[in-house]
């Protein structure tokens, strides 16, 4: 009988994770040993297949380059192994032998991975290494414009970790992927925990399942190039990042704030540098035909050259065009070029000081990139910190690409292609996924104060207000033990014991 594409898209996704949970309670019994194993092999064939999975990807979905595309799949294999190899997953990961508690990791179960079109191949090795570092299975629910590429890079992981032992089926992917398939999969009874990158939409569908998930939202991330900054450096940091595969990484740098005394330099700089400012006019074209009225991005232009985007708005560029700059004269809607593009654009603001920057910045975060990334070019560490403390962002990228920083290539964050929000931006995390967001932490804890019978005995603790101290005497240690000394609980001395165990020989007429 032949059934409809989402008929088929549910039934599959029904088989795959019932053959997923099958293999998952038997690869749950795994050593560290064993899972290591399976995942270093895992992550040397990524490796190995990373420039024919970047060529397919760009072919496939038409986005981006397929030099980047390599680096990124580098990034997801081996740089995501190389941080956690020695991370501990199976038993007893952590010792508190103080206050005598065991933590000890068990795995979530089935990981439903719901993989974007902007980079399907990293996204694919990455959730696979991750989820299956954590003892857990995944079936993968492909974007269907990357359905081949995703498929290909499934099945390099999956041949890697059944020749090093791992059981069949632990890992699945859809072939008849759909918007029915794809809800199936994130609310079957069999899914754990959802692992969501993609539009909004698809990451409000993650956390409206019902399951745990884990969603990536939008990134509209502003950069700011304050006065101390050496200005060669931030411009080419900055065009590194808004270039790498052609903007397609959700935390590449959207627009660009400069300090007023150092526009002028800025502006030379990117003029040297291969940007080509816009004329008003042009500004408008290319606003309407990359951004929608709904303030959706074209997917068509999406991950496209400055060139490629210049002919589609009917104007010419010189071949030497890196990016395309904007310079709107505010944030919103009614500013097209102001909110996240996916492409080589930029925008352009100018503000008389740091602090006028820092409102701009935040503007710029809140017009759609809220929790996600941010940038500052400045050796002035105060501002810097400034910056950090008031941003609604989980990423301050200080003096490097914001897409490699955020990323962990070019940073010590950890390597990562899933990249929480936090609450601000609708996330369960501000982290960058790791397999310890993929474990259960289960806790043997010993007691070790205790509990007596007649609880009219035990102590009580003071409720003394203690006094307000100035910033002065709460830099001195003497007063931050005498606080300390006021909230403990006193210990039971030896007559307090007598009293109790008399007591107790009373109450029991012996």
């Amino acid at each position: 009988m032949l059934l409809d594409k989402d008929l088929q898209s549910i039934q599959e996704v029904r088989t795959l994770l019932n053959k997923a949970k099958e293999a998952q309670a038997h690869y749950a019994l795994f050593s560290q040993e064993e899972v290591d194993s399976i995942c270093k092999a895992m992550a040397e064939a990524g490796r190995e297949a990373a420039p024919r999975l970047a060529e397919m990807a760009v072919k496939e979905t038409g986005f981006g380059v397929v030099r980047d595309k390599t680096i990124k799949n580098i990034v997801a294999t081996e740089m995501v192994f190389n941080y956690i190899q020695s991370m501990r997953t199976v038993g007893v990961i952590n010792r508190d032998q103080q206050n005598r508690v065991f933590e000890i990791a068990e795995p979530v179960g089935i990981v439903a991975g719901i993989i974007p079109s902007t980079n399907p191949t990293s996204t694919t090795l990455y959730k696979i290494l991750i989820s299956l570092k954590a003892r857990n299975g995944i079936v993968l629910s492909p974007h269907p414009s990357a359905l081949r590429c995703t498929q290909a890079a499934m099945k390099v992981m999956e041949d890697a970790a059944l020749a090093a032992g791992a059981p069949s089926g632990l890992i699945g992917c859809l072939s008849f992927p759909s918007r029915e398939g794809t809800q199936e999969l994130m609310s079957y009874p069999h899914t754990a925990v959802i692992l969501a990158t993609g539009g909004t939409a698809m990451v409000k569908a993650a956390y409206s399942s019902g399951k745990p998930a884990y969603g990536v939202g939008p990134g509209n991330v502003p950069v700011f190039i304050e006065r101390t900054a050496d200005l060669k450096k931030a411009v080419s940091d900055i065009l590194i990042s808004k270039t790498f595969d052609n903007g397609t990484v959700c935390a590449s740098e959207q627009a660009i704030v400069t300090d007023s005394p150092i526009h002028e330099r800025v502006v030379a700089e990117l003029k040297n540098s291969g940007a080509y400012f816009m004329v008003p006019e042009q500004e408008i074209a290319l606003g309407k035909i990359l951004v929608s009225p709904q303030g959706t991005i074209n997917p068509k232009l999406v991950g496209q050259s400055a060139l490629y985007l210049a002919e589609k708005s009917g104007f010419s560029v010189p071949d030497n065009t890196r990016v395309l700059i904007a310079q709107p004269q505010g944030v919103g809607p009614q500013y097209p070029l102001s909110r996240e593009k996916l492409s080589p654009v930029l925008a352009l603001y100018k503000e008389k000081d740091w602090k006028t920057a820092c409102e701009r910045c935040i503007e710029v975060i809140n017009f759609g990139g809220i929790g996600h990334t941010m940038g500052i070019h400045s050796q002035d560490d105060e501002i810097i910190m400034e910056f950090a403390l008031k941003k609604p962002v989980f990423r301050i990228i200080a003096n490097s690409p914001t897409t490699h920083g955020a990323v962990g290539f070019s940073t010590g964050l950890p390597p990562a292609l899933t990249l929480g929000c936090g609450t601000w931006g609708g996330s369960s995390t501000s982290d960058n996924v790791t397999p310890l967001h993929l474990i259960n932490w289960k806790r043997l804890a010993y007691g070790i104060r205790e509990v007596l019978p007649d609880k009219t005995t035990l102590p009580v603790m003071e409720t003394t207000t203690v006094p307000a101290l100035s910033r002065t005497q709460r830099n001195t240690q003497k007063q931050k033990t005498d606080i300390i000394k006021k909230e403990c609980i006193h210990p039971l001395n030896e007559e307090d014991i007598r009293k109790i165990v008399s007591r107790f020989l009373a109450q029991k007429k012996l």
